[in-house]
């Protein structure tokens, strides 16, 4: 440009053409962290890509949408495909994208959440299809790498806890290439082993570290397996698909190998305690028992027959003295009585009368005379007395009250 004075739209003009003339600006990836992101109502996204205090403007025309394969959002790590060029209404240079990528660890993450998504849309986290993890058990499998800190440390507490449990440890790669195929291997040939329980993990480490356990074909192994599988990945603040699948979560190798095993110790102590309260109960049921059968002995001796006889005989002895007893008060009572009636009988007897000197009368056929009228002179009279009968003749007759 030669000296002189141009105008706005001729200096961002040129500054176009400049863009566009660099090879370099032309066709260039740049990677960097999503801010400001914004998904236009025409389509178009706009964002802004920035590093260490650095900002670059950016946008995504709708007609190359089909180069997105994820959803954009802020803090993410990416790598955009484009050319930088001038937007000439604002004055500012802008990258033009035709292709965004997530970087690194953002892809892994974003592998990890579609592939989460996807399992428990299928069932795969279920709480009905979890294993009960045995309290008593006999043969523990492990699956992790036989050299590290979490093989050391599942066995040293296994045998600390319980020296009889068994231990059977599949050396299985653990990261790296081939790692999820070694694990599937491993819990496969522990299965067909025939364990009672199953430990699957290894120690902490970056999200790469611990690909080998976001696998969809160790999810699958561990959601599949038979035996009830305890996820040991990482530190507690690690969590793989494994652990969302297996059975149990353990935050530590060390913790899982706490949950499998049971301590002896406190196994026998509970054994004592349950043999002592058992005993207790059995000598409790015991007496209880022998009490009964005294009352049930005691019961059949009451209603033994002779026992009931000799019951009956005393009753009948019992009756009879009353018998007795009531007929020597009645005629004690009848004596009474009968004297009583004898005694005013006597009172009134004729006899008695004629002890007094008082004579019976009666004509010569027996009749009683009551009446000097009923006889006439000459009739015959006996006259009874105390000691004899003496026989008169009427000679006169003399009636009271006649002169």
């Amino acid at each position: 440009m030669g000296r002189g004075v141009y105008s706005v739209r001729q200096i961002n003009d040129y500054i176009k053409n400049m863009f566009a003339q660099d090879y370099l600006l032309g066709s260039v990836s740049v990677r960097g962290e999503v801010s400001n992101c914004k998904y236009h109502r025409s389509g178009h996204l706009y964002f802004t890509l920035k590093e260490q205090g650095s900002l670059l403007q950016a946008v995504m025309f709708a007609g190359n949408r089909g180069g997105l394969s994820f959803q954009m959002r802020e803090g993410q790590q990416v790598i955009v495909k484009g050319y930088v060029g001038l937007y000439e209404r604002d004055g500012k240079y802008q990258l033009y994208a035709r292709e965004i990528s997530l970087d690194g660890v953002g892809g892994l993450y974003e592998q990890f959440e579609a592939l989460k998504q996807e399992l428990s849309d299928r069932g795969l986290f279920a709480e009905e299809y979890k294993q009960p993890i045995p309290r008593y058990i006999k043969t523990l499998g492990i699956v992790t790498a036989d050299t590290g800190a979490a093989v050391r440390d599942i066995i040293s507490i296994s045998h600390r806890r319980n020296p009889y449990v068994s231990l059977y440890l599949y050396p299985a790669k653990v990261q790296g290439e081939g790692a999820a195929e070694t694990i599937v291997a491993g819990i496969e040939a522990l299965e067909q082993l025939g364990v009672d329980c199953m430990i699957v993990g290894r120690g902490g480490g970056s999200i790469e570290d611990l690909w080998a356990f976001n696998e969809e074909t160790v999810a699958q192994a561990v959601f599949d397996c038979s035996v009830p599988i305890i996820s040991a990945v990482g530190h507690e603040t690690d969590f793989t698909i494994a652990d969302f699948v297996a059975d149990l979560r353990a935050p530590t190798p060390s913790a899982a190998a706490e949950l499998a095993v049971y301590e002896y110790d406190l196994f026998f102590a509970e054994l004592l305690e349950g043999k002592r309260r058992l005993e207790s109960a059995m000598e409790w049921r015991l007496c209880h028992c022998r009490q009964e059968l005294e009352r049930r002995r005691l019961c059949i001796r009451r209603f033994r027959p002779e026992h009931v006889t000799a019951q009956k005989r005393q009753l009948l002895d019992s009756i009879q003295d009353r018998l007795s007893s009531a007929m020597e008060r009645a005629l004690r009572e009848n004596n009474h009585r009968l004297e009583l009636l004898a005694g005013r009988l006597q009172g009134c007897s004729p006899l008695d009368r004629i002890t007094g000197g008082y004579a019976f009368v009666t004509k010569e056929d027996g009749k009683r005379l009551r009446s000097a009228k009923e006889v006439s002179a000459g009739e015959l009279l006996d006259l009874r007395l105390s000691d004899g009968v003496l026989r008169a003749k009427v000679t006169d007759r003399i009636l009271l009250g006649e002169g």
